[in-house]
């Protein structure tokens, strides 16, 4: 009788795993907030320069995913998060103390430099943890940490802006990342031969079990020979496409709001934090029926179709019927958030080991490089046309486009392959 997977793991890891990347996503979604809350006018930015700024972290963001999926891959994640969480926190504070354009530029380029490899770092940690069987749960749980930190966050920074401005919002939503990182390095463990939690029979069972599942994944010379396969692009495109739904959403939602007749900022607040809701229930609810049916591809496609349609049918109706469009938005968000456990769960189990740090770290460069485009075109396109409907049309053509690459690529349960045949 094979010993049973111990169940602490989901107590000891996951926990720790949420507020981590909760705390990282802050700097994120803020930032919207302070646009809409009098940033822009207080430094003097204007509609170019403020779009450039909300899209600039995901450039930072792009460059340096590779590099620091790979240290977590073959040295330490652990590490590399603990040192991302001091600067990050330590960059998000600086954020309310500046003065200029220039030095916001700055900032906001070397904070998505800095929090660049967490994401893949932090799925690799858990790909060391959690078997197929669990791991799109696993994942489910770290993702989270997106929509319930833009949930609560929401209602924290609508009262935090209308009581003491934007400056000080950034501030204090800054310093706990820097508090958290020691808490970080006292609870993590890198692996389950490293915890001393664990007994040795349930260190043994979790690592002959990660072992056996690669055993039918034939490892590749290198990431030159995984990254010409033509799924593992795909699947960099089909995440670009989506991330332009996605932070297209995220950054430019309060403003959608904010534009409603007779909205203040607690109002928004409020009203910003509901859709995340949704993507909260969605997300549980896939990640369990996909680990249970061992089936990604259906938790996956169907929800970026619906998105894509509640964002074209929310802006073409307009302000003049506010609550109809509102609803559409909040299907909408929660539609956007639902996929994200089945997908990177499927990406881990189609990827040889020796090569799943760089192909994530490829993966979700190319996701911020869509979360770039998606952020900076949305603010551009409103700048220029004074509406929301050009941008919105842009996200659902983009989400469209994602639905039928997650179609064409994530295989059926049957069906699952290496996507890195012999060249």
């Amino acid at each position: 009788m094979k010993p049973q997977l111990a169940q602490v793991r989901w107590y000891r890891i996951i926990p720790v795993v949420f507020v981590t990347y909760s705390l990282a996503y802050l700097d994120r979604a803020n930032f919207g907030f302070a646009v809409a809350g009098g940033m822009a006018d207080d430094l003097r930015i204007d509609p170019n320069t403020s779009t450039l700024l909300s899209s600039l972290f995901f450039l930072g963001y792009f460059f340096f995913q590779i590099p620091g999926a790979h240290y977590a891959a073959t040295r330490t994640a652990k590490k590399l998060i603990f040192i991302s969480l001091i600067l990050w926190g330590g960059l998000a504070a600086a954020t309310g103390m500046v003065n200029n354009a220039t030095a916001l530029i700055v900032i906001r380029f070397m904070l998505g430099v800095v929090e660049s490899a967490v994401m893949p770092a932090m799925l690799i940690l858990l790909s060391q943890w959690f078997t197929k069987e669990e791991r799109s749960r696993a994942n489910t749980f770290l993702i989270l940490g997106n929509p319930v930190t833009v949930l609560w966050m929401s209602v924290l920074s609508g009262y935090l802006i209308d009581s003491l401005g934007w400056r000080w919002m950034f501030i204090i939503q800054g310093v706990p990342g820097i508090l958290w990182a020691f808490i970080w390095w006292k609870l993590i463990d890198e692996r389950p031969m490293e915890a001393k939690w664990l007994t040795d029979e349930e260190k043994i069972a979790v690592e002959e079990k990660l072992k056996a599942e690669q055993a039918g994944i034939k490892p590749v010379k290198n990431y030159a020979e995984a990254f010409k396969s033509t799924k593992v692009i795909l699947l960099c495109l089909q995440y670009l496409l989506w991330s332009v739904g996605v932070y297209g959403f995220v950054m430019w939602l309060p403003s959608i709001i904010k534009a409603a007749p007779n909205m203040n900022m607690v109002t928004t607040g409020w009203l910003s934090a509901v859709p995340y809701v949704f993507a909260v229930i969605g997300m549980l609810g896939a990640s369990y029926f996909s680990d249970k049916t061992g089936n990604r591809k259906v938790f996956v496609w169907p929800f970026l179709l619906i998105a894509a349609v509640c964002l074209y049918a929310a802006v073409w109706i307009g302000t003049e019927q506010f609550w109809l469009a509102y609803a559409l938005l909040v299907i909408a968000g929660g539609a956007l958030y639902t996929p994200y456990g089945p997908f990177f769960a499927a990406i881990a189990e189609i990827l040889p080991k020796n090569v799943i740090g760089g192909a994530i770290g490829l993966i979700n460069s190319l996701g911020a490089l869509g979360s770039f485009a998606g952020s900076y075109l949305v603010g551009y396109l409103n700048s220029e046309t004074g509406n929301f409907k050009a941008s919105y049309t842009l996200m659902a053509v983009a989400l469209v486009l994602a639905t039928v690459i997650t179609i064409a690529v994530i295989p059926a349960p049957k069906a699952l392959q290496p996507v890195v045949e012999e060249v």
